[in-house]
């Protein structure tokens, strides 16, 4: 607000914003802190393996799966903005549909790993690429199972009944760190599954 406008109307009161915004900003800052070290050293390792397999030998695009997860952001969205209208059930829809999107995300990741390490025999420690590899990928995931335990628990409470228009800044702060969840994924997209071929 400009000093202007501070003394044109002197009574209005300052509003401080929200702590649960607040705290979620300081959270991501954090935390992207952390994952810019990561990618980092994903990148500087690139292509300094000695020993096989290479990312080129061994990685698929994970493209379904990506989709599903970056969809998630949308219908996390619309879940925040049915609870802002208080409809509820429409609510429970959306966070249900990004449940079962971040869980298809998470169980791609799953599988991926499982076929990395059993039939192509890449483990965190066959390599330089095995290391950031799974360092970076999983740190993500790390953060996605985090998140749809989180949401999970919204949904939860709003099958239950226990969530209404109050507490929409609530779901919003959550709806904020799914949205950095996705937003890191595409870098991490990026870097592993598109430069690091």
């Amino acid at each position: 607000m400009s000093d202007a406008a501070l003394i044109s109307n002197p009574n209005e009161e300052w509003v401080l914003p929200s702590r649960g915004i607040v705290g979620m900003a300081c959270l991501i800052l954090a935390e992207a802190s952390i994952f810019v070290i990561f990618v980092v050293a994903y990148i500087f390792y690139m292509g300094k393996s000695l020993t096989g397999p290479t990312p080129k030998e061994v990685l698929t695009l994970p493209i379904f799966t990506s989709i599903c997860l970056l969809s998630s952001s949308l219908t996390v969205h619309a879940a925040v903005s049915a609870l802002s209208r208080s409809k509820r059930h429409l609510c429970s829809l959306w966070l249900a549909a990004t449940v079962l999107l971040g869980g298809i995300f998470l169980a791609g990741t799953a599988h991926e790993w499982y076929d990395l390490i059993y039939n192509h025999g890449l483990t965190i420690s066959t390599n330089l690429f095995g290391t950031t590899f799974y360092s970076l990928v999983g740190l993500h995931a790390t953060h996605v199972l985090i998140g749809l335990i989180m949401l999970s628990l919204a949904l939860w409470f709003s099958l239950r009944g226990q969530m209404t228009h109050e507490h929409t800044e609530k779901l919003e702060v959550l709806s904020l760190y799914w949205h950095f969840v996705d937003g890191v994924w595409v870098i991490v997209f990026l870097v592993v599954y598109v430069l690091g071929r």
